[in-house]
């Protein structure tokens, strides 16, 4: 498989839509093709899925690998956004704890569970799914129609604990965090 996955921040897409300097510029191949577009505004990344026939094979067993540029090392402390956010929301938390007198523990990112959870289906599965988190759980809903992928799926989810919801309109999934 001839696949590689490119990550950014949505201000670097944002750039790169306004024709500003592109870390890719002259890197990409000219035969690449973009296979699938993936947006999660939990992390703060744009993932894109693209394919060249120049690209090192790698077995389908494994993960998709990420395609590296010099900045990429500068991509990745990207999410400093969703940290200064996160402490931005620590000040509310510190001004209650001491007229509780109770210490609070700051459990992780819910996001970092749906990724996780994420990771448990395969790369074909999660082309045909949407994850969210809403409350204590997180919701994967089918973003097309699924054939004989719904029992593999369904399987899955099973095996993390989740459970299939069936809606009036729309059904979907239910994996407890």
């Amino acid at each position: 498989m001839k696949l590689r996955i490119i990550k950014l921040t949505p201000e670097q897409l944002t750039s790169i839509l306004q024709g500003k300097a592109s870390p890719f510029a002259g890197k990409l191949p000219p035969d690449t093709e973009v296979l699938d577009a993936k947006v999660d505004l939990f992390i703060r990344q744009v993932s894109f899925v693209v394919r060249s026939d120049s690209f090192e094979d790698v077995a389908e067993s494994q993960s998709i690998p990420e395609f590296l540029t010099s900045t990429t090392a500068e991509s990745k402390p990207a999410p400093k956004p969703i940290t200064s956010a996160h402490v931005a929301a620590r000040p509310v938390e510190s001004k209650l704890e001491p007229s509780l007198g109770v210490a609070k523990t700051t459990a992780p990112p819910a996001s970092r569970y749906a990724s996780k959870m994420e990771n448990e289906f395969s790369p074909e599965q999660r082309k045909l799914l949407n994850f969210t988190v809403k409350g204590d759980v997180v919701v994967v809903k089918p973003t097309s129609f699924l054939k004989a992928e719904w029992d593999d799926i369904n399987d899955v989810v099973r095996g993390l604990g989740g459970r299939w919801v069936k809606g009036d309109i729309i059904s979907y999934w239910e994996i407890p965090l």
